[in-house]
């Protein structure tokens, strides 16, 4: 069965501006049940999670559901899923906490293709105890970051690699298995950043080899906070500072201050929207379900990516950095004779969203010598569809003072 794009985007309120909308790497358009699911925890009772009352039962129903929904999405254990107001936040709080046990000769590995959330946390909490930070580079050519740049600057002293799992700027996909193993041969743990990679791919923790991974709910339909995942036993052996009468129960004891119930519930929401979205055989688990998605959304965003790319090569002057073998549907583009910018503008003023920008990815921006302006970015999310790709082309086209390009249909 085809992928019922008109079916999702009639779900989700926003896209009845009629905005055809290409920002959606930072930051995803909202489904109606998300928006009634934070609304009924809010109309109900609620109070600090507890057994006793109506209310503190509502709210720890609520965690625990929401745990198990994003435990579903990314193949781990609910007990491991920790959830805090961002994955820069999450990065923070675990940087501070892994930095405890280095100290002077250890090494941190951090690369340049990352967003720079999963960089600098990294990079302070090792300067503030002497550690030492070696980069891995990527290919600028090519945009590939490969598993020998990663292995060039591993030592019997690294305690940790930062690496994402797809660039938020270029979409470039990396090896992350490979990584992994090549990582934890080294003695070091590996922390990955999902916040791109989660709303384009079936995430399964144990197979990528993650330590710790991240990702952002909002970047798949969900609402805005950050969610890290683990092992449980690997929470245990970590002692982040936190208050003094706060649990120190895993993964209580690394969420600081009361979670955003209502939020939780739209996260939820979100996953059960995005398990929705394909066929499953009766009595699918909603893990299988949500995996059968994925594969159904994958296949409909590579080929508007490739009726973006087919009508992007038709157009003279435009220079596309996202070439990757495994990437996203995510796309960076500068122009000969024009700048990024202002192409941003010229496009929203037709109705069509791109932003231009490095988009915190200031390290890759600068290795593809970008400086920190980056490009214009175009992004694509399962509401995407091709009307929507032939008004961006059309546009640049109109930016660009030529012919409108129509690519084949991609089906």
């Amino acid at each position: 069965m085809a992928f019922d794009v008109g079916a999702v985007r009639a779900r989700i309120p926003a896209l009845k501006s009629g905005t055809a909308r290409f920002d959606a790497p930072g930051g995803t358009q909202t489904p109606q049940p998300v928006i009634d699911a934070i609304a009924d925890v809010l109309a109900n009772p609620l109070a600090n999670r507890g057994t006793t009352t109506e209310g503190e039962r509502n709210a720890e129903a609520v965690v625990i559901a929401a745990r198990r929904a994003m435990a579903d999405l990314l193949g781990a254990d609910p007990r491991g899923i920790v959830f805090g107001r961002s994955s820069t936040q999450l990065a923070y709080d675990l940087a501070r906490t892994l930095a405890k046990d280095w100290g002077p000769g250890d090494e941190v590995v951090v690369s340049r293709l990352d967003h720079d959330s999963d960089i600098r946390p990294w990079i302070q909490a090792a300067e503030l105890v002497g550690a030492t930070v070696r980069w891995a580079d990527f290919d600028p050519a090519t945009g590939e970051l490969r598993v020998d740049h990663i292995d060039a600057v591993l030592s019997a002293r690294t305690r940790l690699v930062a690496v994402t799992a797809a660039s938020n700027l270029i979409g470039t996909r990396p090896d992350i298995p490979a990584i992994a193993d090549l990582v934890h041969r080294a003695g070091a743990l590996l922390h990955v950043d999902a916040v791109h990679y989660a709303s384009h791919a079936v995430v399964d923790l144990p197979c990528l080899g993650a330590d710790f991974l991240v990702c952002s709910p909002y970047k798949f339909l969900g609402p805005h906070l950050g969610v890290l995942a683990s092992s449980p036993e690997l929470l245990e052996t970590l002692r982040p500072d936190k208050l003094l009468p706060s649990t120190d129960a895993v993964p209580e004891r690394f969420e600081l201050g009361t979670l955003p119930y209502e939020l939780l519930a739209g996260v939820q929401a979100a996953v059960d929207f995005l398990a929705e979205l394909a066929p499953a055989a009766d009595g699918a688990t909603r893990r299988e379900r949500l995996i059968a998605a994925f594969r159904t959304i994958e296949t409909h965003e590579d080929a508007l990516r490739a009726r973006i790319e087919q009508g992007l090569a038709r157009l003279e002057g435009i220079t596309v950095h996202s070439r990757a073998a495994h990437r996203t549907p995510t796309l960076l583009l500068t122009f000969a004779d024009h700048d990024a910018t202002d192409a941003s503008r010229y496009l929203a003023e037709r109705g069509v969203d791109a932003p231009a920008g490095s988009f915190y990815a200031l390290e890759a921006s600068r290795r593809l010598g970008l400086g920190d302006g980056g490009g214009l970015r175009i992004g694509l999310a399962p509401y995407t569809d091709n009307e929507d790709v032939d008004r961006l082309l059309d546009a640049l086209a109109g930016f660009l003072g030529t012919e409108p390009v129509r690519p084949v249909d991609a089906g």
